[in-house]
């Protein structure tokens, strides 16, 4: 991997949920090495650890021993309003249900991150619309959620994720509540984000349909990784 630009790397990330007795370790030492300009796959069956890993990634969660280091910037040395500013910078979100707020347009909804940084609204809202016409959901703008096919949702939320240009783009299971046509949409959308120079996109996914968008397959078991297979 010593020709690959690493953007995000877990270095033996162990983490632990409850006290004394009650406590269960759900990730046991961690140790993966994610690269820039990639599509990479997080996959494994239901309660391996796929969420809380991508949360710590993400600067969710804190994990209970070992650091991750996203950019060359440990998150150890990002403590409380400093790693909430790094990630409303750096991370974008997309995830399974949407999420996206009934009583906003597309638009308004695409705005979110830009708005939560101070971008002064007019600003922000003619962002949004660039990146909708980017995920080709322009004509779609001034439409309610309500308004909009699953597979339209998920672009908008896509589109959300996108439109402060974050480094790092975390999907949850982005295909699951999606027919295949839509899915295959949405990932081909995906991919086409994550080859852009400086960006990592992890996907968390049970979706076999979309194993082979990804350039990098990372399996996890029973909180640990237990294969990391390359395309490259």
């Amino acid at each position: 991997m010593s020709s690959k630009t690493i953007g995000v790397a877990c270095r033996n990330v162990i983490k632990e949920f409850g006290d004394g007795e009650a406590k269960i370790r759900v990730l046991h030492g961690i140790n993966i090495e994610v690269p820039t300009s990639e599509l990479s796959l997080l996959v494994g069956p239901s309660g391996c650890g796929k969420t809380t890993l991508i949360s710590i990634i993400a600067g969710l969660l804190n994990p209970t021993s070992g650091d991750v280091v996203l950019f060359n910037t440990p998150q150890s040395q990002l403590p409380g309003r400093k790693l909430v500013q790094f990630r409303a910078k750096n991370v974008g979100f997309v995830f399974q249900q949407y999420n996206l707020l009934p009583a906003l347009t597309a638009t308004e909804n695409v705005a979110i991150p830009l708005l939560i940084q101070g971008v002064p609204r007019p600003q922000a809202l003619e962002q949004a619309r660039h990146v909708l016409n980017y995920v080709e959901l322009g004509s779609r703008a001034n439409q309610l959620p309500s308004q909009l096919s699953g597979g339209q949702q998920q672009r908008v939320a896509i589109a959300r994720a996108l439109v402060h240009q974050p480094r790092l783009l975390v999907c949850d299971e982005p295909t699951a509540a999606l027919d295949a046509k839509s899915g295959q949409t949405v990932m081909e959308l995906i991919r086409e984000v994550a080859v852009q120079a400086g960006r990592v996109v992890i996907v968390v996914t049970h979706d076999h349909r979309v194993f082979d968008y990804g350039d990098r397959i990372i399996e996890m078991s029973d909180g640990r990784v237990v294969n990391v297979t390359s395309k490259n």
